[in-house]
């Protein structure tokens, strides 16, 4: 207990630390470059309002019991580690793909721990799974990651136009991050243990009827933001006004924080790439295969999201390729996404230990192999 508190201080501070460098980033930004800091606002803002409105969705689908039914199901139909891990897999997938990756690592990371447990089994690779994959299935939909609005902004894409253009370097970057964790974790999925609990059906209400209008306006339109944010807010608000829910938690899960830093250091990064030409040239020398290249290790180095407003500023010559490397790239490291910060917040909320080395080493060798999946499938069908 005295070690779950002693993180859990750790984590609030470093998302408050966050939030200070965000505002002070945002501060002067706004106070050197004005207008440029105008421009990269109006491009950042919307994918942070809609994946507030995806949070509040999967918080109140996680209260209706969606999640949990859905971990408990998995474990009875799975009659040994290597079903239940694929199982696992297409549950990630599509949440990440219909709630974001964010909403599935922080409802879905504690449910995949108790579904390994409840089956008596190895709970690393449920464990690691739900967040490489979560960062691996990103790119089926604009609202799937943060970086997928920020680079498709130029583009102006519906859903179901971005959905028909990635769904298969999706698939194939989520199928070889899922060997290699299956393979790593070989020994574990091996184990045949019977099955302990039954599943208690979900309440089909609010928190569906909230993801099928998001999911609607996100395959329907180019700019879904305000749309799923207030979707979100009137359920949650519902549930607040029910008293099945409070401000308390509702604000804990959102990590206000950490969206709020995110944010302000996204724009600043917007704006040195309107004011600075540096990063447009690179790009502009590169191939689609270097500029998944620099999009994955510029990821890890400052995050996905400051990646994405500083290479995005302008617009890119390889969108989808800048995707691969701003969405699989992460996987390297714990620096790479708000979904690394998020997983391990909840996973040792759930009582797991996660381990940040063990998490790269799979992370090392599952992202150069998914990025040539990905690539090679651009290549093929020539989006690259």
């Amino acid at each position: 207990m005295e070690r779950s508190g002693t993180n859990t201080l750790r984590a609030t501070r470093g998302s408050w630390g966050l939030a200070v460098v965000g505002l002070v980033g945002l501060g002067v930004a706004f106070a050197t470059r004005s207008t440029a800091a105008q421009a990269a606002a109006s491009q950042v803002w919307p994918p942070f309002v809609l994946v507030t409105g995806l949070l509040l969705i999967g918080l109140v689908a996680d209260d209706d019991g969606v999640f949990l039914y859905s971990g408990q199901r998995l474990a009875m139909l799975s009659t040994n580690g290597f079903m239940l891990f694929t199982g696992a897999t297409v549950l990630v997938g599509v949440v990440t793909a219909v709630l974001n990756l964010d909403t599935s690592v922080a409802f879905l990371t504690p449910v995949l721990v108790y579904t390994a447990r409840s089956r008596g089994g190895g709970e690393a690779p449920l464990l690691y799974g739900c967040l490489l994959l979560s960062n691996a299935g990103s790119l089926f939909l604009p609202g799937s990651n943060l970086t997928n609005l920020i680079v498709l902004g130029h583009l102006r894409l519906t859903g179901a136009q971005f959905f028909s253009d990635m769904w298969a370097p999706a698939v194939a970057a989520l199928l070889v991050t899922s060997l290699v964790i299956g393979t790593a974790e070989r020994r574990s999925l091996r184990l045949r243990v019977a099955i302990r609990d039954v599943p208690e059906r979900p309440v089909l209400g609010l928190g569906l009827l909230a993801i099928v209008l998001a999911v609607g306006l996100i395959l329907s339109t180019s700019s879904p933001a305000l749309g799923v944010a207030a979707i979100g807010v009137s359920a949650v608000a519902l549930r607040i006004v029910q008293r099945k829910n409070n401000v308390g938690h509702v604000t804990e899960v959102l990590g206000a924080p950490l969206l709020a830093g995110l944010f302000g250091i996204a724009v600043a990064f917007g704006t040195l790439g309107r004011v600075w030409y540096g990063p447009a040239h690179l790009l502009s020398h590169l191939n689609a295969w270097g500029t998944a290249g620099v999009a994955a290790l510029l990821s890890v180095a400052v995050n996905n999201l400051p990646a994405a407003s500083l290479l995005a500023a302008r617009t890119p010559t390889h969108p989808f390729s800048l995707l691969v490397g701003l969405n699989l790239g992460p996987n390297l490291l714990v620096s790479g996404s708000l979904a690394w910060m998020l997983w391990l917040r909840v996973a040792r909320r759930a009582g797991a230990t996660p381990s940040l080395r063990k998490a790269s080493r799979l992370g090392v060798i599952a992202v150069p192999l998914s990025m040539v999946a990905a690539m090679a499938i651009l290549a093929l069908r020539g989006l690259s």
